[in-house]
């Protein structure tokens, strides 16, 4: 064991594990319905995109008819009703408050959990590639149960095993992680910084492979498939664009909530180079030489991270405030006490806040990183956009909002009337569905008459059992 590597890290002792949650069956499946098992190995909605995508899109395809387990490993998902859900417990080696943490030897019991603890130690992230070889076992034993699998993001070596034992497979794709691998890496203050941040992204070398491998891919945007197809070697011909979507009736205006005078909003997950917060703090700092301004940051910076030591170097602890935890019932009111929502991202393969913000009828002031000009629509109609990594250019933006009411009314109602016409979790389901269908029916196409008997097989099992499964 690497004890210099544990030291540096300042490694946790044992610690009682928390409890596995018991599995949640799901409702049967229509007339027409599919079975799908649906993999993401972090996904709570709480901690980024990938739970947010996972709750809302099997909740609507649920509600399409379908038939969605959600296998996850920690922090756990939520899911919605009729959603089934299986644990796929970890060891969980990055859990808040005792990240980097030394498992109790009676925590291990298989050989995924020694290969997770020893790439943590080398300073790797190995959540991928052992939870696809954890799902792989699981699903290896529940193969009449399922039409397809479905992952979302993970394309670990377990993956490509799962074909192998048979299994349309069909994966989502948000963004290249090799651009959040280019930003950290450009962003690293010395060569041990460097040194670590390649040991991290040394699960991309993986995932490259298994993307390469997947028969179906979908992803979120045209820029994201372009960077895709690019960066990862992923035959367009093999990606489709299935934008990601909003629940509007929770994010909405709210004419009751009064927004705060000056308040700025900004929501991260993850406190990284990509998220832009340190350029957008730049431009507070600036913008508060000429006015009362506060910004609220949804999210939870690391105490002694890049995003906290901006706020300490700029003297902004008085005007930024960091909220987290709440439901987005919770999120969508925050929205509404904005006069001005802002994206500062470097890179977006899609964006989430973005269209969040737009369905509540708030002013938007994004870059143009990756995806953002595609998501966003028009500068000056739907938003305002702005170079990104440019904080001059995000004050002169902000402030122009907020010098004129009537532009944020206007952008406003326009960003909320783009969103309700594309970016719906309807629209998502219903994309996604018939990417699933044309799965199915290339998987038909290959394995011949075999594939149409084992498939009848399939259905009939789940006939007897009224759909449920064992």
């Amino acid at each position: 064991m690497p004890s210099l590597w544990l030291r540096r890290h300042k490694v946790k002792g044992p610690a009682i594990p928390p409890p596995v949650p018991e599995r949640i069956p799901p409702r049967p499946p229509g007339p027409d319905g599919l079975r799908i098992a649906f993999l993401v190995y972090r996904g709570n909605p709480r901690c980024g995109g990938q739970g947010v995508y996972t709750r809302h899109l099997t909740r609507e395809l649920v509600a399409l008819g379908h038939s969605v387990e959600v296998f996850a490993g920690q922090p756990w998902p939520e899911v919605d009703d009729g959603v089934g859900f299986t644990p796929v417990p970890s060891l969980d080696l990055y859990r808040d408050p005792d990240p980097f943490r030394v498992p109790h030897l009676r925590e291990f019991h298989s050989p995924a959990d020694a290969l997770e603890f020893g790439v943590m130690c080398t300073a790797g992230f190995p959540e991928p590639w052992t939870f696809s070889l954890r799902a792989r076992r699981l699903l290896a034993a529940r193969r009449t149960e399922f039409d397809l699998v479905h992952d979302n993001q993970c394309l670990g070596n377990g993956i490509l095993g799962m074909i192998e034992d048979g299994w349309p497979v069909l994966t989502t794709l948000h963004h290249p992680i090799t651009v959040d691998r280019q930003l950290a890496l450009s962003h690293a203050a010395n060569p041990w910084q460097r040194f670590t941040q390649r040991r991290w992204f040394g699960f991309l070398r993986m995932q490259v492979r298994v993307a390469r491998a997947l028969p179906r891919v979908v992803t979120v945007s045209q820029s994201s498939k372009r960077d895709i197809a690019s960066q990862m070697g992923v035959e367009p011909a093999r990606m489709t664009v299935v934008p990601v979507g909003v629940d509007h009736t929770v994010f909405r205006p709210r004419p009751e909530v009064v927004p705060v005078p000056g308040r700025i909003m900004v929501t991260s997950s993850s406190d990284v180079p990509m998220k832009g917060l340190v350029p957008l703090l730049e431009a507070v700092a600036k913008l508060r030489t000429e006015r009362s301004i506060e910004l609220v940051v949804i999210g939870n910076p690391r105490p002694d991270g890049r995003v906290a030591r901006a706020i300490e170097r700029l003297d902004l602890a008085p005007v930024v405030r960091c909220i987290t935890g709440i439901s987005d019932d919770e999120l969508a009111r925050n929205y509404a006490r904005a006069e001005v929502a802002v994206v500062p991202s470097l890179y977006e393969g899609f964006s989430l806040p973005a269209i969040e913000a737009m369905a509540c009828g708030v002013a938007l002031v994004a870059t143009t990183g990756g995806a953002l000009p595609e998501v966003v629509g028009t500068d000056g109609v739907t938003g305002l956009l702005v170079p990104p990594d440019d904080p001059g250019a995000l004050a002169t933006a902000i402030g122009r909002l907020l010098d004129d009411p009537g532009l944020r009314l206007r952008l406003g109602a326009a960003g909320r009337e783009r969103v309700l016409g594309r970016f719906t979790w309807q629209v998502t389901a219903s994309g996604t569905a018939a990417e699933y269908r044309e799965l199915l029916a290339a998987a038909r196409e290959r394995a011949g008459p075999e594939f149409r008997i084992r498939a009848s097989g399939s259905a009939d099992a789940a006939s007897r059992s009224n759909g449920a499964p064992c």
